[in-house]
């Protein structure tokens, strides 16, 4: 596991080297997250968590930047109802299920003036997640009272993922060597998230009837609103 974590980390920081020798923008930021999942083609509610990142991207009309960030994503369910093998009745709390992923993203933005002191820009990278750790484990005595895996599990999560973000923003001139930064971005997962296999005879509290679980197989994608803090530093060559 060490191993695999070096290969991200490597790659980040040659990136940043380099870009550091032609001038780079070094950018603090954080925001909300809208986390949207599918089980089994059932949509979930969405989940309304956070984020953070550190950036660094080179200073031209076309940048290259590199990322790495914490980020809550997964799915709720609210306004659940349970009924116990005895007929009983309950309206349940709304419910969570979080993956707590570490993303590293290398891409391109590609920025245009909209006047002296603002700029808007539009960008594109290829993103890598590692799952830190999940909540699920608070749904395992549901899971081992009923003998079933209505809910996930962890045994059946998938620790790297892959995908891809998408998004734009506006940079805002504070002074010569700071500015601000206001972003939107879209962050599909290519792989899953978790993937569990059929599973018969699986007691469903919502029902109280017995049933098959089907394959399932949970993706990620996330909806991030994002301020921020740029700190510049200018290389000038003299001859």
């Amino acid at each position: 596991m060490k191993v695999k974590l070096l290969l991200p980390i490597t790659l980040f920081a040659l990136t940043i080297t380099k870009l550091c020798a032609q001038g780079t923008a070094y950018t603090i930021k954080g925001g909300l997250t809208l986390g949207i999942q599918k089980w089994n083609g059932f949509d979930q509610d969405p989940l309304f968590k956070y984020h953070g990142a550190i950036s660094a991207e080179s200073l031209d009309d076309f940048s290259i930047f590199a990322q790495a960030g914490y980020h809550v994503k997964g799915s709720a369910l609210r306004n659940g109802s349970f009924l116990d093998q005895n007929g009983n009745f309950y309206r349940l709390s709304a419910q969570e299920f979080l993956f707590k992923n570490i993303s590293v993203i290398l891409g391109g933005k590609r920025k245009y003036n909209i006047s002296d002191m603002m700029k808007g820009y539009y960008l594109f990278g290829l993103r890598g997640d590692y799952t830190l750790g999940t909540n699920l484990d608070e749904y395992k005595e549901v899971n081992e009272y009923y003998r079933s895996l209505f809910y996930p599990d962890n045994g059946f999560v998938k620790k790297w993922n892959y995908g891809v973000t998408l998004g734009g923003g506006l940079e805002f001139e504070l002074g010569e060597l700071v500015g601000a930064l206001l972003e939107f971005t879209v962050n599909p997962d290519f792989s899953y998230q978790y993937k569990q296999p059929a599973i018969p005879n699986v007691y469903d509290p919502n029902t109280g009837q017995n049933k098959t679980i089907q394959e399932r197989t949970i993706r990620n994608v996330t909806f991030e609103i994002t301020a921020g803090f740029r700190l510049l530093r200018k290389v000038e060559y003299v001859d």
